[in-house]
């Protein structure tokens, strides 16, 4: 496990004003990754954000702000995505985040030459456009809240909603990575074939069942060679960071699709993530215990349990959803919030779920990503997707503006948002992410 540091230390202050505001998800002690478009040269370009502006970091290196033990890593940032320096681990990680927090820190010598030199090597967000920050060769979405299994349960199977397999292990499926796209912009409705209960055969469509999922998605760093399974001690080395994920998914395309080898063109149509990452180290001081399993419930097979693990597998990290109608945004009306969620109800955690993914020797790449599944908690509040929160659809819910909502409406935005907070501790978000689901 990363252990906290000097990064880390609530108190230091960034000459970057921004970065100051205690709203901002962006302080120093983040420093989170991505990829935007630069507005000079249309090149796609390696950025950390820093409050409301973005460090260029292969402009900061040329500038002399960033070199040293970094300067590998920084030169691994000089490409259009983060595969490179995903690939080369946690001691260039470190390394790159000690150096680019000394140079944006307003009490260092570094940091003196880095502003000196601010109009070359700083951007604002505003003015850039945000890219995948990986190229994703796979991907791979867990189903790993037991409250959203047992939610989604219950309406299929009352009497029985887990399977019988669902404590025993990690349990996903393998997505398109093809499809999964950076947040913002506005996307089609999918169509699909679908089979209504009353109906003798099916039919084809637009989904009329359209849903959110609020997911976690983590970031492979070095991979493991195909047939070498990577332990639960060795996880840790092999997650570069965490963004948002929403896996999109059209619920009636599915129930007619997901017998006998699961979801299909339901969950391949897109799914969107925030365009920054930010990495395990900034996340180590806001660790928690893995799930607290309830009596009865069975161990993890030794595989897949270590006591470090137990005792700080988990994240406690805040999820909400907002949703906002076109008649909301014409009326000037805040989105509605639908959910505030968090990570730490995942019945099984990141590191256990890349254990488990290369368990049988299936290899991992740099830059492949993988999904917690929908975040789901014990309250009525804190569920993950619409179909929960609607009882699928029996049971629709209210807009400030009076609309109703089954499942998500032409128009609609769906807005994820991520933060940590804790005492003594600055707090730190995954910014934000969204999109406009648009008509046939």
């Amino acid at each position: 496990m990363i252990n906290v540091n000097e990064t880390h230390n609530p108190e230091l202050e960034s000459w970057v004003d921004s970065a100051n505001d205690v709203e901002t998800d962006f302080p120093i002690q983040n420093l989170p990754f991505g990829v935007f478009v630069d507005p000079a040269t249309g090149a796609a370009k390696v950025g950390i954000a820093i409050g409301n502006m973005i460090l260029d970091v292969a402009a900061a290196r040329a500038d002399g702000v960033i070199g040293g033990p970094a300067d590998d890593a920084a030169a691994a940032c000089e490409g259009a995505t983060l595969n490179k320096l995903m690939a080369m681990g946690g001691g260039h990680w470190s390394a790159l985040r000690a150096a680019v927090s000394s140079a944006l820190r307003l009490d260092t010598k570094e940091g003196e030459a880095a502003k000196a030199v601010a109009g070359k090597i700083l951007l604002s967000q505003e003015n850039v456009s945000m890219l995948l920050p990986a190229r994703i060769g796979d991907y791979t979405d867990f189903y790993s809240s037991i409250f959203h299994a047992t939610n989604v349960g219950k309406m299929l199977r009352p009497d029985n909603p887990l399977m019988p397999n669902y404590k025993h292990i990690p349990i996903a499926y393998h997505g398109r990575a093809s499809s999964i796209v950076a947040s913002g912009g506005i996307f089609k409705r999918p169509f699909g074939q679908t089979k209504a209960t009353d109906a003798d055969t099916p039919s084809f469509g637009p989904s009329m069942a359209l849903d959110y999922e609020a997911e976690i998605g983590f970031f492979v760093g070095p991979g493991n060679p195909l047939g070498q399974p990577v332990s639960l001690d060795e996880a840790e080395d092999h997650i570069f960071g965490l963004c948002l994920l929403n896996d999109w998914s059209a619920r009636d395309i599915q129930a007619w699709e997901y017998q006998p080898l699961g979801p299909f063109l339901s969950k391949s149509f897109v799914s969107h993530v925030s365009p920054w990452v930010v990495t395990t180290e900034a996340l180590a001081p806001f660790r928690c215990g893995s799930f607290p399993r309830p009596d009865g419930d069975p161990a993890p097979l030794p595989y897949l349990f270590t006591e470090a693990n137990q005792d700080s597998g988990g994240f406690d990290l805040q999820i909400e959803v907002f949703i906002s109608s076109a008649q909301m945004r014409d009326a000037g009306i805040q989105p509605h919030r639908l959910t505030l969620t968090n990570m730490r109800h995942l019945y099984w955690n990141i590191f256990q779920m890349l254990t488990h993914h290369t368990s049988n020797g299936c290899n991992i790449r740099p830059g492949d990503l993988m999904g917690t599944g929908t975040i789901s908690g014990p309250e009525e509040g804190s569920l993950g997707s619409i179909l929960e929160i609607t009882k699928r659809g029996g049971e629709p819910l209210s807009l400030p503006t009076g609309e109703q909502r089954k499942f998500i409406a032409d128009g609609d935005e769906v807005i994820m948002r991520a933060s940590c907070e804790a005492n003594g501790v600055r707090r730190i978000g995954l910014g934000e992410c969204r999109a406009i689901i648009e008509g046939p």
